[in-house]
């Protein structure tokens, strides 16, 4: 217990300590490309907001493209002030293209946070969950029955009344269900009528059966 709490205190001390000088690093050079005062201590605070919404977004699994291009970005920024604050840039005459990617910053970490924190991943993930579970149940019902022990024969056979097939009950899916309540509001929206169940099937692509059973639950 006490070796796993010196490791945890160890990583926290060194975060700490690399947060600090990243964070002092960026103000130096906010401070040297102009931005004087209250702004040169937003810049390092706005680089590292951005850089945890990103992780966070990787950490979920979620749109991990989109994680990974504002990780780069805010990334680059944090160490590009601590490499350049290392020597390699006079910070008395910072150049012109220092200056406008200072100045540009505030709406480019705008644009990443927005992107990162409004994004819905959630409801693309239900709709795929939901045509994969059409697909399934299309192909359990396009497999082919076990075949039937053949009936004994009798005495006196007598001619039976033809029974209906049963067919197997459809379980519809509540995501699928949803969705196809939004299908049907859109095209009572767009042409003022119901939508019908060869329109619905033929907009969500599932089988008649699972079609019917969502037209009638909608």
């Amino acid at each position: 217990m006490c070796a796993l709490l010196a490791r945890v205190d160890a990583v926290l001390v060194q975060a700490v300590i690399a947060a600090a000088l990243s964070f002092a690093h960026l103000h130096d050079i906010a401070l040297a490309a102009g931005q004087d005062g209250w702004k040169a201590w937003a810049y390092p605070v706005s680089v590292d907001l951005l850089l945890v919404a990103a992780w966070r977004r990787l950490r979920t699994g979620h749109a991990k493209a989109s994680g990974w291009c504002w990780f780069v970005i805010a990334l680059a920024a944090s160490l590009g002030a601590n490499v350049a604050t290392a020597g390699l840039l006079d910070l008395e005459q910072v150049p012109a293209w220092l200056r406008i990617l200072v100045a540009g910053w505030p709406a480019v970490a705008f644009l990443g946070g927005t992107l990162l924190a409004h994004s819905t991943p959630e409801a693309a993930e239900d709709v795929e969950n939901a045509a994969v579970d059409a697909d399934q149940m299309e192909q359990e019902e396009g497999a082919e029955p076990s075949p039937e022990q053949p009936a004994l024969p009798v005495a006196d056979p007598a001619p039976l009344p033809p029974v209906a097939p049963t067919l197997p009950a459809v379980t519809v899916p509540a995501a699928l269900v949803e969705h196809a309540r939004k299908v049907a509001a859109e095209h009572h929206t767009r042409t003022g009528t119901d939508i019908d169940t060869p329109t619905l099937r033929a907009r969500l692509g599932v089988p008649a059966p699972m079609a019917e059973a969502i037209a009638a639950r909608i």
